[in-house]
């Protein structure tokens, strides 16, 4: 039998995996349009939570006391989702899983304006540090003016606020009910996008554009369930591995080969996110940042 501590680490690679798994099918899927890859994201990631409604909710467990903050939730996951998608599609794998990792730097701030919090020095200098690695990343992005280069910058913005607002509902909200309220806003959306002409997709595009919504339901899951087993201080160090697959991943597959920018900026964007996470251990604050959620 597996420990606690061991349990949480086994979610939280698997979590990883799975996250990485889906930044792969993501990528690959430029073909078809963004909004249809995020209707599949969107349906096939209610899979995995009907499995989790308890039986005495099966008639009502869409029901909610918190309508508003569901739909600013649901909003900024959406602003979060679509600009993570167009990233992974135009630009280097790692250099978005690194730019992405600074979430915990936008929601420091994020934390100051809508939770009141107090932000000491140590995480102040954490963020300065934060910043200057995600402008040494996007550097040649500004200097070129790809525009590609400020999607993974939205997709943390949109993601810190998340970050609040999950904080926020789980104090009256389960989480099933969370994640079953964010895959619906992303089917409707992408209904929106129908005119823009949907692929009909072959059957094995069928089994991995599927396979992305199942992916993107689990790890979120599996994600919560490392941090309700384990040390979140033992787990969290874990997500970086995500940066190590994507350089596997990108030069195996795309021939993508990171550059010493790339490799500077994520180190002290990982630096940073580390510092900050240090700090909330410090100050006895439990924080979990989901990568869609």
């Amino acid at each position: 039998m597996l420990s606690k501590n061991q349990l949480g680490f086994l979610y939280m690679f698997i979590s990883v995996c799975a996250f990485s798994i889906m930044d792969l099918i993501v990528k690959w899927s430029e073909n078809y349009p963004v909004g249809e890859v995020l209707f599949f994201r969107g349906f096939f990631g209610l899979i995995p939570l009907f499995f989790l409604i308890p039986k005495e909710r099966y008639f009502n467990f869409y029901k909610t006391n918190r309508p508003f903050l569901h739909f600013k939730r649901c909003a900024a996951g959406l602003f979060a989702i679509v600009a993570i998608f167009i990233a992974l599609r135009e630009l280097p794998l790692a250099t978005v899983v690194s730019i992405t990792f600074a979430s915990p730097i936008f929601t420091t701030i994020f934390s100051i304006f809508l939770l009141s919090e107090k932000v000491g020095l140590y995480r102040w200098l954490a963020v300065l540090v934060g910043f200057i690695g995600i402008i040494v990343i996007s550097e040649p992005g500004f200097s070129s003016m790809n525009i590609y280069y400020f999607y993974p910058i939205i997709f943390c913005l949109g993601l810190s606020y998340v970050a609040i607002a999950i904080k926020q509902l789980s104090a009256s909200e389960p989480v099933w009910l969370i994640s079953f309220y964010f895959s619906i806003s992303i089917m409707i959306l992408s209904f929106f996008t129908i005119p823009q002409g949907w692929l009909l997709p072959s059957l094995k595009d069928l089994f991995l554009l599927s396979l992305l919504g199942i992916l993107g339901g689990l790890a979120n899951l599996w994600l919560t369930q490392s941090y309700k087993f384990s040390d979140v201080s033992l787990v969290t160090p874990l997500k970086y591995l995500a940066l190590v697959f994507a350089i596997i991943f990108g030069y195996l597959i795309w021939d993508e080969i990171p550059t010493l920018r790339t490799l500077i900026g994520s180190l002290l964007v990982i630096i940073s996110s580390v510092i900050i996470f240090r700090r909330e251990i410090y100050h006895k604050k439990q924080v979990s940042i989901s990568r869609h959620e």
